[in-house]
């Protein structure tokens, strides 16, 4: 009886812990679930993290922003951060908005001294300065991968299918995890999620495990990338 107390992970006295149930058994599923990974994005059915994707021995969370570092110099600029919202599918319009506003959000965070940038670039080997508040808190605050919280969105919110988010159980989420005094982190939590769902919904309307986990590396906008460039070019022939 003792050892189930010591293990328990719900308190009657507080039914949101029972609302919004852990995974007892990822340690048997995945090694190491509470080791925060630098280089890859790991689940139970990905343990190496994303098939033949390179992480360049960047930070997960590094590999997730260099997909709009268009140059790979490691700075991105707001023209970059358009031309990386068109190439995953966005209008004209709204990339130019978005990618402006994303910029200046992360720019004075991510600069390598006091001096503010006129050209609000973003640059890269600073993004985990950039990382806001309610959010998942799957990337740590140097920007590795957290196994454990990614697993924990599934576990407490994916209740429907298990595997996969409708859009009523993310905004369920982004409610958990809102932060006290935190308008800024609630918005661009709400944003980044909206954006994701735009793009990568499958045909039920629903977000999957393997989605969700590769936009944590950016793996998944790569192949976004890629099914885009394939079907323009279809259309031209």
């Amino acid at each position: 009886m003792a050892n189930d107390i010591y293990m328990a992970t719900e308190a009657p006295g507080a039914p949101v812990t029972a609302e919004r149930k852990v995974n007892p058994n990822l340690q048997d599923q995945l090694e190491k679930p509470y080791l925060p990974r630098a280089l890859v994005a790991v689940d139970p059915s990905n343990p190496h993290g994303t098939e033949g994707h390179d992480n360049r021995n960047l930070s997960v969370l590094q590999q997730h922003a260099s997909f709009f570092d268009r140059n790979k110099d490691g700075i991105v600029y707001p023209w970059e951060t358009y031309q990386g919202l068109r190439a995953l599918g966005f209008g004209i319009i709204s990339s130019l908005f978005t990618g402006i506003g994303i910029n200046i959000l992360l720019t004075y965070a991510t600069q390598p001294s006091w001096i503010p940038s006129l050209l609000l670039s973003i640059h890269i080997k600073n993004i985990h300065k950039g990382k806001h508040g309610s959010d998942t808190e799957s990337f740590d605050t140097e920007g590795r991968f957290e196994p454990s919280k990614f697993d924990a969105i599934f576990s407490k919110y994916a209740l429907t299918y298990g595997n996969a988010l409708t859009w009523q159980e993310i905004r369920t989420m982004l409610k958990g995890n809102a932060n006290v005094f935190d308008p800024i982190g609630r918005i661009a939590a709400l944003m980044e999620w909206k954006l994701l769902f735009s793009i990568a919904k499958d045909e039920n309307g629903l977000l999957t495990r393997d989605i969700v986990r590769g936009v944590f590396d950016g793996s998944l906008f790569e192949k976004i990338e890629r099914k885009n460039k394939a079907s323009k070019g279809a259309v031209l022939r």
